[in-house]
């Protein structure tokens, strides 16, 4: 079957959204990783379209600027003070080629859930029936406010009547339009036109109508006086055509888009043990077999591979998790997780961490410009911040990497398969070299050169009666009692250095 591409797709995003109650223009809030009108670009780009643009009013300057930034080869169209859809969409057709020939097609920035494949159906409708006039309609038990789809007698469509003039008729008396209001079929606002008849009729719309607007309505009724074919196509999954007017819907649509993406995701091979738990934005990938346990979000430009682990209760903003890996209880951003190694539970990994494959960040672990190497370990309670961890280096519990001095941020580097123990600081600049130990309960602020121990703390000093003298009628000094402690000769006493031995964590 022939692939029908449309000419040009204009994308009507001008108005200002009043009952969204938000300081943001409301194609510019998001759902599912995108903004509004980022999946109206989107779909318009999937129907291979040779020209787009995007009609723009209300916060000219705000949302021109998102437009650009997502399609730098989207063309803005700005909409003038006379209102309305049809003059939003002459504006939009003067920003397009003036010898454009073909199939132009008109979709709103603030319905998020229509497809591409929905376009191109539409596109591949209109010019298989050699139509002037394509639109896409939906019935439903009851039309709210939405434009009536009127058909004549033969079953076609005659007209669009919007529903206040179509009250006001039925207010009015007339006969012929009493039962408009009652239409369960209505108009998406989402069409399919040929240029040169767009062009020609919009310079003959007016705006003499309960709203005083440029209806792009009009146009059907105008390309029908002229004997040209005008289309309904009903279209039944009915929740692409819904747009979003408020925060509630906004909402609810936010909800089934992502219903529909972790659908998808399952369907390709993705095992999701909760669906109503789990959140996927629509640009992330995921590989077959990776299990997303209840809880989780992945967001924005996350991918993961394939037979891996996300969750209980993780958070990936943009992060990339290889084949194999776990990510239990973690919060990560813009960080990558190589393949078969492993994070959390209650890790936080932020921006610039690159864990190597097979190794581990553990728990209550933060991390901050942190390259771990293939199998170096952060087992737990450690801060690794601007820091380059060699391969098969493990960092003991409780290490600090002290990266800040108050004014600047500096870098520590560990070694190949060397060794931090427990409770250690690190003082930045700071290189600890391959094959090296530091004793646990170090502050290292030099270099630690290969195979050396650096230890550098304080020797221990047991002081003999000193809870008998000082702590005299308490628990402890009573159980010290009973331990024998004034009858240990100071030479059956442990004095044993611990420095003598680095410490494992």
């Amino acid at each position: 079957m022939t692939t029908h591409h449309p000419a040009a797709v204009i994308v009507l995003a001008a108005g200002q959204g009043t009952r969204m109650k938000s300081s943001i223009p409301k194609v510019l809030h998001r759902i599912g990783g995108r903004s509004l009108v980022g999946h109206a670009m989107y779909a318009a780009r999937q129907a291979g379209p040779r020209h787009l643009a995007v009609v723009v009013r209300h916060e000219r300057d705000r949302v021109a600027s998102h437009v650009a930034e997502l399609d730098g080869d989207a063309l803005v169209a700005d909409q003038d003070e006379v209102p309305g859809t049809g003059r939003a969409c002459e504006c939009g057709l003067d920003a397009l080629p003036a010898d454009l020939t073909g199939t132009v097609l008109v979709t709103m920035g603030d319905v998020p859930l229509l497809s591409g494949e929905t376009l191109l159906e539409l596109t591949r409708v209109h010019e298989e029936r050699g139509s002037a006039v394509t639109l896409l309609s939906a019935v439903v038990d009851d039309a709210g406010t939405y434009g009536r789809v009127v058909r004549d007698a033969d079953g076609e469509l005659a007209e669009i009547m919007e529903f206040k003039d179509a009250r006001r008729r039925r207010e009015e008396g007339d006969p012929d339009y009493a039962h408009v209001v009652d239409i369960r079929e209505f108009n998406s606002g989402i069409y399919a036109f040929d240029v040169e008849v767009l062009r020609r009729a919009l310079t003959q719309v007016g705006q003499a109508n309960e709203q005083g607007e440029k209806y792009l309505t009009d146009v059907i009724r105008i390309a029908r006086e002229e004997g040209r074919t005008v289309v309904a196509h009903p279209l039944a999954d009915l929740m692409q055509t819904e747009g979003v007017n408020d925060k509630v819907q906004l909402a609810a649509l936010g909800k089934e888009l992502n219903r529909r993406v972790v659908t998808r995701h399952m369907r390709d091979g993705v095992i999701v043990v909760d669906p109503d738990t789990t959140w996927i934005d629509a640009d992330v990938t995921i590989g077959q077999d990776t299990v997303i346990r209840p809880g989780s979000q992945l967001l924005g430009a996350t991918t993961v591979g394939a037979e891996a682990t996300v969750g209980p209760d993780t958070t990936l903003t943009d992060c990339e998790v290889g084949d194999g890996a776990s990510v239990v209880r973690t919060q990560a951003e813009h960080a990558v997780v190589g393949p078969r190694a492993a994070v959390g539970p209650f890790s936080y990994l932020r921006p610039g961490t690159v864990l190597g494959e097979g190794g581990k960040i553990g728990g209550f672990v933060e991390t901050k410009n942190a390259d771990i190497g293939p199998g170096a370990k952060v087992p737990h309670l450690t801060y690794c911040g601007d820091a380059t961890i060699g391969e098969g280096a493990n960092i003991g519990a409780g290490t600090i990497f002290a990266n800040y001095d108050g004014v600047a941020k500096h870098h520590t580097t560990v070694g190949r398969h060397s060794f931090v123990g427990s409770d250690s600081v690190l003082v930045a600049p700071v290189v600890i070299g391959d094959g090296a130990y530091v004793a646990a309960g170090s502050t290292i602020e030099g270099r630690v050169d290969p195979g050396q121990i650096a230890v550098a703390r304080s020797r221990q000093r047991n002081v003999d009666g000193w809870v008998a003298r000082r702590r005299a009628g308490t628990p402890t000094a009573a159980a010290a009692q009973a331990a024998g402690a004034d009858g240990i000769p100071p030479q059956d006493r442990d004095d044993t250095h611990p420095e003598q031995s680095a410490q494992e964590s």
